[in-house]
């Protein structure tokens, strides 16, 4: 993945979060209980969709990739982490590097526009809800997931590419507790200028249009509730997408606030802080706001959990 050749230094260090043996004890043990959390969440998420027949919809097949996503750029990024802060050894190899940062970016790209095609089909439920079952059909959902791989598959190789052929001559020691793009350009000793523009047009084009997609559905949303009567039906008709919307919101911030910007105005400690939440955080609160804000979900739940004891008792 570029020429490894062009570069004098052997790998890079991870200097993570902080240097002080108690913090960093502290900081393994919490990200640990989030890591199972994230896990046993978003793991129990996809069962209960495949397991419960009234779950197999448009909305809970986007939802079920979510949530593979989820596990997955967080399996990138935290065992690692974990690695790093409860051993001495926190060197991590080029090619090492680089692979973390290439399925980092392909699972992060794909979940912008994964995230869109939920909005879109909030929107086609809520404002064309005759249609539904003709427009939101398994075609179009197929092709709306393949096309989102796609899409950050793209996004990410070239990022990843473009990143491995830059030159690290000087200092390897990289300000952050995983390969990101921001702190390895860094320490480069080339000119990143045409990089920083690659990074800014791919990253820029995954968010921005996902989120044009995004908040063109939620205004049409908008509008339809609006010209509902009912205050009961305007109620209804908002829950159906307020786990997506919050969910949008936390993830959609986090990400502008660290990659929308120039490599100038990298801050280690807040965009590390920043960092943290995306990469390990969000990925254990997905799963709990669509579980713990819908309905369906803990029903469905609790149908998969009466069936197996059923079954057992009937042994």
């Amino acid at each position: 993945m570029g020429r490894w050749n062009s570069t004098s230094v052997p790998g890079f260090i991870l200097m993570g979060l902080t240097d002080s043996a108690e913090t960093q004890l502290v900081l393994s043990v919490l990200f640990l209980l989030i890591y199972l959390i994230t896990v046993l969440g978003n793991f129990g998420m996809i069962l209960v969709i495949r397991l419960d027949p009234q779950l197999h919809t448009p909305m809970y097949f986007f939802l079920t990739h979510l949530s593979f996503l989820d596990l997955s750029y967080s399996s990138v990024i935290t065992p690692k982490t974990l690695q790093n802060l409860l051993t001495f050894n926190k060197s991590i190899s080029f090619l090492g590097c680089f692979t973390q940062m290439f399925f980092f970016i392909v699972f992060v790209a794909t979940e912008c526009f994964l995230l869109s095609s939920m909005a879109y089909d909030r929107y086609v439920a809520i404002c064309r809800p005759l249609h539904y079952p003709v427009i939101m059909s398994r075609r179009l959902c197929c092709a709306l997931l393949t096309g989102s791989y796609v899409i950050g598959f793209v996004d990410s190789s070239v990022v990843a590419i473009s990143m491995s052929r830059q030159r690290f001559c000087d200092s390897n020691v990289v300000q952050h507790f995983f390969c990101d793009s921001s702190p390895i350009l860094a320490l480069s000793c080339s000119d990143t200028y045409e990089v920083e523009i690659i990074i800014l047009i791919f990253a820029g084009f995954s968010l921005v249009v996902s989120l044009i997609t995004i908040s063109g559905s939620y205004l049409s949303i908008l509008s339809t509730i609006l010209k509902i009567n009912s205050t009961e039906g305007k109620k209804k008709a908002f829950s159906t997408c307020a786990s997506h919307l919050l969910g949008v919101t936390i993830f959609y911030s986090s990400m502008i606030f660290t990659y929308l910007k120039p490599k100038k105005s990298y801050s280690l400690g807040r965009d590390q802080v920043a960092s943290v939440f995306y990469t390990i955080v969000i990925p254990m609160l997905n799963p709990l706001i669509y579980s713990l804000r819908n309905k369906e979900v803990k029903n469905a739940a609790l149908r998969v959990l009466l069936k197996r004891v059923v079954s057992r008792q009937l042994k």
